[in-house]
């Protein structure tokens, strides 16, 4: 048994799980968990003022390079990115939702699997880019798209993007995780080489490629089954029927 061990810091687990469950800001949880800790820990005021001062010089320059890329997607839509993609995907008759949407998926997870993580994500390419383009193929084919029916597609958009990057940036070998599992394995005396870690994460992400894969064909079949009644009643058929009904 380990003796003398102050467990009193790990309160801060505790006020971020509480947090979480009230839903109240996640930057305030962190703030009330970083004072919690230290104080449970000992540290003086004054050590914990200048602890959070420091990091704050450090990081200051973190909010450009969250918000500078936000302006840029903020003025392509405002000139009208959304309107295009939507525009262009709309003549490719072939296309579905969800043979688009797997198509991403396969690119989002090979682009993770090299280390480029940036290349997708929600702000810059998901909102702006991968859901005109879904909605655009959608209403190609059924008309225009009920609310419900809609946010389902933005869900599946958001999804298939966060399965493509968590399960394809787990065979980058410098990536953050395999890089603690390796180092932790290494501390409790067990070697492993980061590349095996990669390596023996091929399978769960083609996995993860197959099982979503096949959610996006059922994606098909579901937006037929549920808009099939709702699709324009436009051209040669719908011109027929109308002359029926009229004689």
């Amino acid at each position: 048994m380990i003796s003398g061990v102050n467990l009193w810091p790990l309160i801060g687990v505790a006020v971020i799980i509480a947090g979480f469950i009230l839903r109240f800001n996640p930057m305030l949880v962190v703030i009330i968990t970083a004072i919690a800790t230290a104080f449970a820990a000992g540290f003086p005021l004054d050590k914990i003022l200048t602890t959070i001062g420091n990091g704050f010089i450090k990081t200051r320059n973190l909010p450009l390079i969250i918000l500078l890329p936000l302006a840029v997607i903020g003025l392509l839509e405002r000139h009208g990115l959304r309107q295009h993609a939507q525009s262009w995907i709309s003549r490719i008759k072939s296309a579905t939702a969800g043979r688009l949407l797997l198509i991403y998926l396969g690119a989002r997870q090979l682009t993770a699997a090299i280390g480029l993580t940036s290349l997708g994500g929600h702000p810059q390419m998901v909102r702006p880019l991968l859901v005109p383009m879904v909605e655009g193929t959608a209403e190609v084919r059924y008309g225009k798209l009920p609310e419900p029916i809609r946010y389902k597609l933005r869900a599946y958009c958001a999804a298939t993007d966060n399965v493509g990057l968590f399960f394809g940036e787990d065979l980058f070998v410098a990536f953050g995780a395999i890089v603690l599992m390796t180092t932790f394995l290494h501390e409790a005396g067990i070697d492993v080489e980061p590349l095996h870690v990669a390596v023996w994460g091929i399978p769960t992400a083609i996995c993860a490629f197959v099982i979503h894969g096949w959610r996006l064909h059922r994606l098909d079949k579901m937006l037929s089954r549920e808009l099939t009644q709702l699709a324009p009643r436009s051209g040669p058929d719908g011109a027929a029927s109308a002359t029926a009904k009229g004689v």
